[in-house]
C-alpha cells in the first residue's frame, strides 16, 4: 500500500485584503498538518482573493502577492508539506492565473493557467493571458527580493506535473476541467495519479450535483485520486463562492466540506491508498495500450522526495461518501468542519434542496457584507408580501446560523457578532430573536392613500362648491391662508381645481393598507425578533399631492376612480419612491434613537423576474444598498416560503406564500384588488420561460416565438403565442433602463438581466421591434394560412431542447 494523507480547504477570503487572506492561509496549512497531511490545495487566486477584477492591473497587487508568498515561504508554514498557493504571477510583459507549487521553503514549479473563465460573471481574459507552450517548461527569474529571501534565483513555470519518489501530482485549475480537451486525459496517461483543482466557482441553485459530476467522471474511467478546493462566502460583490472541497478517489467522493458555512477556514482531509489507482488503471487494456503508445509528453519537474506511507492499520481510510439529498446542514445537521475530520462530514455526498440553498447562501453572504461593511445591522422595508418576507426569512435564517456558530465555539463569528450586536460585559447572543431584536428592523409603511375616491354628485358639488370656490380665491389672494385651508378640507375632500374659478368635488373615503398584509408583516416581524415599526406614509403622500396642486391646479386620481394610466402610475410611483427615501432615513438616523452607534444597510426585495420584465419603480425600495433574492425566481421563492414556514419556524410565512401577489400601490376595493400578474399581462411562470429563453438560449423575438408555438402549441394558437412574445419584448425593452441602477443582488439564477457584469446589453431600444415584430407576423400569417395546428401538449422529445429547456430550473448550468 501507498497511504497519502491529503488537505483542501473551504476559505473565506477578501478581494484586496492581504492580512485576511494570508491569515486564512495559514491556518488551513497549519490544520491540514495538524491532521498529518502531506498535501495541502488552496483556492485559485487565495493569495489576492478571487474577486479582485480590474485590482489585477494593479502591479501594486501583483507586488503584494509576492510578498505574501514570501511571508509563508520564510517561515515554517510549507516545511514538510507540498502546497499548492494562488496568485496572479507576471511572466515577461504577461499576466498568469497561476498555482505555485511549494515544499519545504522553496518554489519547486508555478503552473499557469491554460483555459480561462470567460463568461456570464467571469471576465479572466480581461486581466489574463492563457499559457500556450505545452511542450516544455521554462524558467522563470524571481523577483530579486523574493529571490534573495529564498536563495532561490529561478523556477520552472509552465504546464506541467511534479514527480516525486513514489507518485506524480498535477495541476487543473477550475475552469480546466469544464474544457473539451482536459488536461487530465493527458497527465493521466502519463502515469500522474494525484489532481489538485483549484476553484473559484460561484453559487447558483441546483448547480453542485453537476460540478460534482465532473470531479466523479474525471477519475471515474480511467482512475486518480482529485482533490478540489474553492473559495466560500462574499469577497466583495455579487457572487458568493459555496465552498464544497472535496476528494474523490477512482470516481468515489471520500470526503467533502461544507457548501455553505460561517466559518472562514475549513480543512477537509483525506487518507487514500495510490495502488488502489494503480490497480485500477491496471484493469483497463486501453488504458494500458495508450499510455504504452506515442501519446502526448508532458514535461515534469522531479522532486526526490517521497509523499506516501507504507500499510499501517492505525491510518485509516476514506470510504466513499453516499449520495445523501436535501440535508438541512445548518438546521438539521451538525457541520463537521472539524480539525482533521476524515470525510469530511462524515458517510454521506451532499446536496441541499433549492430551498435550503436559498437559506443558506443568501444568508451565509449577507453575514460576510454585514460584518466587513462596518454597518451595525439591516433595515428591511417589510410589506407582508412574499419577496419582502423571504428577505426578512433569509435574515432570520442568519440569525439562527450566528448563534449556532457561536454555540460550537466559533471564535471569530463570536467576535463579530458581539461587535455587530454591540455587546458588553462578556455577554455575546444566545438566542436567535434577541439577536435579531439588535442588528435588524422592519418596517411596515402603509398607505391610507390607498382610498377610493368617488366623484361627486351635482347635489353634493353644490354643497361643497361654495368652500372650493373659497380655496381658489385663497390661492391668489393669500397662499399661507390656502395651505391652512386646504389642510382642513382635505380631511374631507380631494379639490380638483381647474383653470378660472371652476373646480369639482371628490368625497374622501379612507382605507388603510389592507389589514391582512400589515398583520402579517407584524406577526412574521415577531416570529424573527426583529424590532418592528408600523408607520402611516399617507401625510407625506398628501403634502406631495398638495405641493403638485398649488403648482399646477390639477390633483390626480387614481384610474379607479376616473383617473388616466399616466395619473394611475404617477400616483403609485409617488408611493413607492417615499417608501424608500424613508428606508434609508430610518437606516441611518434609527440608530441614533437608540443611542447606537453605526448606520444599517436597507435591504431591497424584488426577485428576478420583477427585475427582468421590469416590474419596478426606478428609485422605489428595490433600490437599496444590497439585495439577497434579486437572483431568485418567483417560483423558486414560493418554494422557498413553504420550506422555511416549518423548518426556520416561522409558520406565517405559509400564509404569506398563499395570498395573490401584489403591490398594493392602487385603492383597494370591493370588486378590485391590484394583482401582479394582471399588471404585467404575464405568470411569474411565463416569466421565467421567456428568461431562459432570453438568457440562456440566446432567443430574440423571432426564436423566441418559434420555439414556444412548440411549447405552447397545444394550448395557443401562433397568433396568441405571437402576442404574448411581442408584449414581453415590448416591456422587457422599455423598462431594460432600470437595469443600469439595479440594487447589487446576491446571484443565484442563470437568467438574471442585471446589466452591470451578467447580461450585459443596451438599454434604450426601438421598443416597437418594427422588423423582429414583422417577421413573427409574417409567420403567423404562414401557420394561419397552412391551417397549422398542434392538437396537444408536446412532450420534451417532440418539442426539442431550446423549448423544453425553457422550463427547467436547471437550463444552462
Amino acid at each position: 500500500m501507498r497511504l497519502l494523507k491529503v488537505a483542501t480547504c473551504n476559505l473565506n477570503q477578501w478581494a484586496m485584503d492581504f492580512d485576511c487572506n494570508l491569515k486564512n492561509i495559514k491556518e488551513s496549512i497549519s490544520k491540514a498538518k495538524e491532521a498529518g497531511a502531506v498535501i495541502r490545495l488552496g483556492p485559485e487566486l487565495e493569495i489576492t482573493g478571487y474577486g479582485c477584477e480590474d485590482h489585477f492591473l494593479e502591479l501594486d497587487t501583483i507586488t503584494h502577492a509576492w510578498e505574501c508568498l514570501k511571508d509563508i515561504l520564510l517561515g515554517e508554514w510549507t516545511d514538510g508539506i507540498f502546497c499548492s498557493i494562488g496568485m496572479p504571477v507576471i511572466k515577461g510583459s504577461a499576466r498568469y492565473n497561476c498555482q505555485v507549487l511549494c515544499l519545504s521553503r522553496k518554489i519547486v514549479m508555478i503552473r499557469p493557467k491554460m483555459w480561462l473563465a470567460n463568461n456570464e460573471n467571469y471576465r479572466e481574459l480581461r486581466w489574463f493571458t492563457t499559457w500556450k507552450q505545452k511542450d516544455q517548461l521554462e524558467d522563470f527569474q524571481l523577483p530579486s527580493d523574493i529571490s534573495e529571501a529564498l536563495s532561490q534565483k529561478s523556477v520552472p513555470f509552465g504546464y506541467g506535473f511534479v514527480q516525486f519518489l513514489d507518485t506524480a501530482v498535477a495541476v487543473e485549475t477550475c475552469e480546466e476541467l469544464f474544457t473539451a480537451m482536459t488536461p487530465h486525459a493527458e497527465l493521466q496517461l502519463n502515469g500522474v495519479e494525484v489532481f489538485m483543482n483549484a476553484s473559484g466557482s460561484h453559487h447558483q441553485l441546483r448547480k453542485l450535483d453537476l460540478r460534482v459530476q465532473e470531479f466523479i467522471g474525471a477519475t471515474n474511467t480511467i482512475g486518480g485520486v482529485y482533490m478540489y478546493s474553492n473559495q466560500q462566502g462574499c469577497d466583495g460583490g455579487r457572487l458568493y463562492y459555496d465552498g464544497c472541497s472535496c476528494v474523490v478517489v477512482n470516481g468515489n467522493m471520500v470526503a467533502q466540506g461544507s457548501q455553505f458555512s460561517l466559518k472562514d477556514v475549513e480543512v477537509v482531509v483525506a487518507q487514500v491508498d495510490l495502488d488502489a489507482v494503480a490497480s485500477f488503471r491496471g484493469s483497463i487494456s486501453s488504458f494500458q495500450e495508450q499510455a504504452s503508445s506515442s501519446r502526448p509528453k508532458v514535461p515534469s519537474v522531479a522532486v526526490p522526495v517521497s509523499l506516501c506511507q507504507p500499510f499501517n492499520l492505525k491510518m485509516s481510510l476514506s470510504g466513499p461518501l453516499k449520495v445523501h439529498s436535501g440535508l438541512r446542514l445548518s438546521m438539521r445537521a451538525k457541520p463537521s468542519g472539524s480539525r482533521g475530520t476524515l470525510g469530511g462530514f462524515g458517510s454521506s455526498v451532499k446536496y441541499h434542496l433549492p430551498e435550503e440553498e436559498i437559506a443558506f447562501g443568501p444568508s451565509c453572504w449577507l453575514w460576510d457584507y454585514l460584518r466587513r461593511s462596518g454597518a451595525s445591522g439591516f433595515l428591511l422595508p417589510l410589506s407582508g408580501g412574499a419577496d419582502s418576507s423571504s428577505v426578512a426569512a433569509i435574515v432570520g435564517c442568519m440569525c439562527q446560523l450566528v448563534v449556532k456558530e457561536i454555540a460550537k465555539g466559533d471564535e471569530q463569528v463570536q467576535a463579530d457578532a458581539i461587535r455587530i450586536g454591540k455587546y458588553t460585559d462578556g455577554q455575546f447572543p444566545t438566542d436567535s430573536k434577541e439577536f435579531a431584536k439588535r442588528i435588524f428592523y422592519t418596517v411596515f409603511m402603509g398607505s391610507e392613500n390607498r382610498a377610493f375616491y368617488q366623484r361627486a354628485t351635482s347635489d353634493q358639488s353644490m354643497k361643497v362648491l361654495r368652500p372650493f370656490k373659497m380655496a381658489w380665491w385663497l390661492v391668489n389672494v393669500n397662499p399661507c391662508a390656502f395651505v391652512l385651508f386646504r389642510s382642513y378640507c382635505l380631511k374631507h375632500f380631494v379639490i380638483d381645481l381647474q383653470e378660472g374659478n371652476q373646480c369639482s368635488a371628490s368625497y374622501y373615503r379612507s382605507m388603510k393598507s389592507s389589514e391582512a398584509t400589515r398583520q402579517r408583516a407584524k406577526v412574521l416581524a415577531e416570529e424573527i425578533g426583529s424590532w418592528h415599526l408600523d408607520l402611516c406614509i399617507d401625510g407625506v403622500i398628501s403634502s406631495l399631492l398638495s405641493l403638485f396642486q398649488t403648482l399646477t391646479g390639477k390633483r390626480p386620481l387614481y384610474k379607479v376612480d376616473g383617473g388616466s394610466n399616466i395619473e394611475n402610475l404617477g400616483l403609485q410611483n409617488i408611493q413607492a419612491r417615499i417608501r424608500m427615501v424613508l428606508a434609508f432615513m430610518l437606516a441611518s438616523l434609527m440608530p441614533w434613537v437608540h443611542n447606537k452607534a453605526g448606520f444599517y444597510l436597507v435591504l431591497g426585495s424584488a426577485n428576478v423576474d420583477e427585475a427582468l420584465r421590469g416590474y419596478l419603480t426606478k428609485y422605489d425600495c428595490s433600490s437599496a444598498d444590497i439585495n439577497p433574492i434579486g437572483g431568485i425566481s418567483k417560483q423558486d421563492l414560493r418554494g422557498f416560503l413553504r420550506w422555511a414556514a416549518v423548518n426556520l419556524g416561522y409558520p406565517s410565512l405559509a400564509e404569506i406564500e398563499a395570498a395573490p401577489p401584489t403591490a398594493e400601490l392602487e385603492p383597494i376595493r370591493a370588486n378590485y384588488s391590484q394583482l401582479d400578474e394582471v399588471d404585467m399581462g404575464m405568470t411569474y411562470e411565463e416569466l421565467s420561460v421567456y428568461g431562459r429563453l432570453r438568457k440562456i438560449f440566446h432567443c430574440g423575438p423571432v426564436s423566441m416565438f418559434k420555439n414556444l408555438c412548440y411549447k405552447w402549441g397545444g394550448r395557443l394558437t401562433p397568433s396568441e403565442v405571437a402576442e404574448k412574445v411581442k408584449h414581453f419584448f415590448k416591456y422587457y425593452s422599455i423598462n431594460r433602463h432600470k437595469m443600469t441602477t439595479l440594487t447589487p443582488a446576491y446571484h443565484a439564477e442563470n437568467y438574471s438581466p442585471e446589466d452591470n457584469r451578467f447580461d450585459l446589453r443596451q438599454f434604450l431600444y426601438n421598443t416597437r421591434w418594427p422588423y423582429q415584430f414583422r417577421k413573427i407576423d409574417q409567420l403567423v400569417s404562414e401557420l394561419d394560412a397552412d391551417g397549422f395546428a398542434i392538437k396537444k401538449e408536446l412532450g420534451g422529445d417532440g418539442m426539442g431542447v431550446v423549448a423544453a429547456g425553457s422550463s427547467g430550473p436547471k437550463a444552462g448550468l
